[in-house]
C-alpha cells in the first residue's frame, strides 16, 4: 500500500473518515467552496482597459512646484519632465536631446490631432496708458478727445459708487467731492452716501 492511503474495512469507520474530511475549520475551508483543479479562482478574469496603459495623465499631470532661477513657480510633472529633460540636452547629454525632442514632437502632433484648426485670428489693438484702460472696460468716457484744451474723462456712475464703497467709512471734504460731481459723467444716477453735501 502506498504512504498515505487509509485502508477502512469497517463501514462505520469509512462514515467516520468521510465527515472528518468534510468538517471546516481553521485552513480547511469547506469542500464545497474549495477551488476545484483546473479551475481559475479568477473565472472572469481582469476587466478590459482597467489598468492595462500606464496611468500617464493621472501621474503627469500633477501640479509640482519647481525652483527657477531662486524663484518657485508651480507646473505640471509633465511640464517639469521636460524641463529637466531639456536642461540636460543643452548641457550635453545627447540621450536626454533625444528624448526631448521626442517628447515635444509627440506633444506636438497629438495636440494637432485633437485641436480644431483655427481660421482666423482677430487681435484688437488696445493703445497703451490709463486711456486704453478707462474706455476698454467702460470705466470712464472720454470728452471732447478732439479738443486738447478741454478733452477729459469722465467717470461712470457705478465706478464712482463701487470707489465710494471702498474708502469705507473715510469720508472726502467739500474740494474733493466736488471734484468727484465735475468728473462723474451722470453725478444725478450715483447713489451718493449720507454725508455727502455736494449736488452740483
Amino acid at each position: 500500500m502506498a504512504s498515505g492511503q487509509i485502508r477502512v474495512s469497517d463501514p462505520e469507520s469509512a462514515d467516520e473518515l468521510r465527515r472528518a474530511e468534510e468538517r471546516a475549520g481553521f485552513g480547511r475551508p469547506p469542500r464545497a467552496t474549495r477551488f476545484q483543479k483546473g479551475r481559475s479562482g479568477n473565472p472572469k478574469g481582469r476587466p478590459r482597459g482597467r489598468r492595462s496603459e500606464i496611468p500617464y495623465n493621472g501621474v503627469l499631470g500633477q501640479m509640482v512646484t519647481i525652483r527657477e532661477e531662486g524663484r518657485e513657480r508651480r507646473v505640471t510633472a509633465a511640464e517639469a519632465f521636460l524641463l529637466q529633460l531639456t536642461q540636460k540636452g543643452l548641457a550635453g547629454d545627447s540621450a536626454a536631446a533625444r528624448a526631448s525632442l521626442d517628447a515635444i514632437e509627440a506633444a506636438r502632433a497629438k495636440q494637432q490631432r485633437n485641436s480644431p484648426r483655427i481660421g482666423t485670428i482677430r487681435l484688437t489693438v488696445i493703445g497703451e496708458g490709463i486711456d486704453a484702460i478707462l474706455d476698454t472696460l467702460g470705466m470712464a468716457v472720454k470728452k471732447f478727445p478732439r479738443d486738447e484744451q478741454r478733452v477729459r474723462w469722465e467717470l461712470q456712475p457705478w465706478i464712482v459708487e463701487a470707489a465710494l464703497k471702498r474708502i469705507g467709512k473715510r469720508e472726502l471734504n467739500t474740494d474733493q467731492q466736488q471734484e468727484v460731481w465735475n468728473n462723474t459723467r451722470t453725478p444725478e444716477k450715483v447713489n451718493w452716501p449720507s454725508w455727502w453735501s455736494v449736488r452740483s
